[in-house]
């Protein structure tokens, strides 16, 4: 399975280049393909419901390093935000099915590990740190209507203001709706203020591995 690595100076991130998503870090290279070797389990849970022939690999020898990417402060800071020469790549019509049928798998297992965490307590750090689920909530939603608006989409004022819980059907058939436009080149690749607008393939790439992200902190957190 051909994977990259995204290196800053304190992190290295390890990705498969296929499978959005399944993105982990480490100290050093070791480290990083060993924990994404580790989360392969989890990922294939995650997006189960796509039905998509996902096996996870048992060792590094299953694993090809076919790209190393210079990371930057974003990397070390914990986010994988350097795209691989291949999301670059024109998108098929029935790999965009493939990939709206992952996410649409992931937004299912974030309402499903948020459901099951209700009424529960989230450990927090030694100093009281983490978000509350709420805010865990929230946060995605944020998060998501800005990556949104990175693809080339957008809600409307009303939308953006609405409780997130019953603001993310209209988001997720936002994103549903921009993503064919913008894996077929039909959106222009600057926004309206000037800034480059994310590839769909980045796009899928780094909002399944934040909307991943979470849905784990919440299992790993949820006493």
């Amino acid at each position: 399975m051909d994977v990259y690595l995204e290196i800053g100076r304190k992190r290295i991130f390890a990705g498969a280049l296929v499978w959005p998503g399944w993105c982990r870090s480490g100290k050093d290279e070791a480290t990083a393909l060993q924990t994404l070797l580790e989360y392969g389990p989890r990922y294939a849970r995650a997006i189960a419901s796509a039905q998509l022939p996902f096996e996870p690999p048992q060792d590094f020898h299953a694993l090809t390093i076919v790209e190393r990417l210079e990371g930057n402060v974003g990397t070390d800071f914990g986010a994988p935000n350097v795209a691989p020469s291949m999301d670059e790549a024109t998108i098929d019509e029935t790999e965009l099915e493939r990939f709206k049928a992952l996410l649409q798998a992931l937004w299912g297992s974030f309402v499903a590990t948020v459901d099951a965490a209700e009424g529960k307590a989230l450990r927090t750090g030694p100093r009281g740190g983490g978000r509350d689920l709420e805010k865990i909530i929230r946060h995605v939603f944020e998060a998501d209507l800005a990556y949104l608006y990175n693809l080339g989409g957008a809600l409307s004022a009303e939308e953006k203001k609405a409780d997130p819980r019953q603001g993310f059907p209209a988001l997720r058939q936002a994103v549903l709706n921009t993503l064919g436009p913008a894996a077929r080149g039909e959106l222009p690749r600057e926004g309206p203020r000037g800034g480059k607008r994310w590839t769909a393939r980045f796009y899928i790439r780094y909002a399944a591995w934040h909307l991943l992200d979470h849905i784990w902190e919440i299992e790993d957190r949820v006493m």
